[in-house]
């Protein structure tokens, strides 16, 4: 019989993952020696966090990002394929929300792999029940382009969907949220209410929902930080 593919939150950030991913998840991770991570530093680094005697060494990582190549991903399953059980990693927060990690699970279920989420933080939904926005109709839509007119193009976009559409949500990483956040309020239409979180179960934790307008007059400082956008117009 196949061994099951766990979906293993990871933290946000912070030190204390015992306040932040529930302790059967935690007993669930620590049992496991077959990981696929984005990045097996970081994987490494969250084992040693959450028990500072795993055997990290011991274990085994398969890397899946943006340049692992298809063909890969059936070495990926093989241990499980005999029976072991393994579980997928992202770098923070849920596996399979803006990481490459849903083509893994899709293998996983074409070659009969029981796929089994665990429950963590996930910053996009935390974002939204925080917002105070149209938590009943929203869509993820992932990172935007990175070029700037290309970005401005893509956030009118949301913007005009917003309308009927519901809750447009979006992230950035560190080195670009700051641009992200200049290109909203640029772009943007004052009464348009844009939330802007970062930091999420961190003690620095920021989520505040706003018009363009009021942003404009009380810009947030964000540079630096990786930050979960919404946009919805009224």
């Amino acid at each position: 019989m196949p061994g099951k593919l766990y979906l293993l939150p990871v933290t946000l950030g912070g030190s204390d993952p015992g306040m932040i991913i529930p302790s059967g998840v935690l007993e669930i991770t620590k049992s496991l020696r077959y990981f696929i991570a984005e990045e097996i530093r970081s994987a490494r680094r969250y084992l040693r966090l959450i028990d500072k005697s795993f055997p990290v060494d011991d274990s085994v990582f398969f890397v899946l990002n943006e340049h692992t190549r298809d063909n890969e991903l059936y070495d990926f399953l093989e241990p499980l394929l005999k029976g072991h059980d393994a579980g997928l990693m992202s770098e923070a927060g849920l596996p399979c929300l803006a990481d490459p990690g849903s083509r893994i699970v899709a293998l996983a279920h074409s070659r009969g792999i029981r796929v089994i989420p665990l429950s963590g933080p996930s910053s996009v939904v935390l974002t939204l029940i925080a917002s105070g926005l149209n938590g009943q109709h929203f869509t993820f839509n992932g990172y935007l382009p990175v070029k700037e007119t290309e970005r401005c193009n893509a956030i009118r976009d949301l913007e005009k969907r917003s309308v009927k559409g519901g809750s447009q949500i979006f992230m950035e990483t560190p080195y670009r949220s700051l641009r992200m956040f200049d290109s909203i309020l640029s772009v943007c239409h004052d009464e348009t209410l844009l939330c802007v979180a970062f930091d999420l179960t961190l003690p620095t934790e920021s989520v505040k929902t706003g018009s363009i307008a009021s942003w404009k007059k009380n810009p947030c400082r964000i540079e630096g930080k990786p930050a979960v956008f919404i946009l919805q117009q009224v």
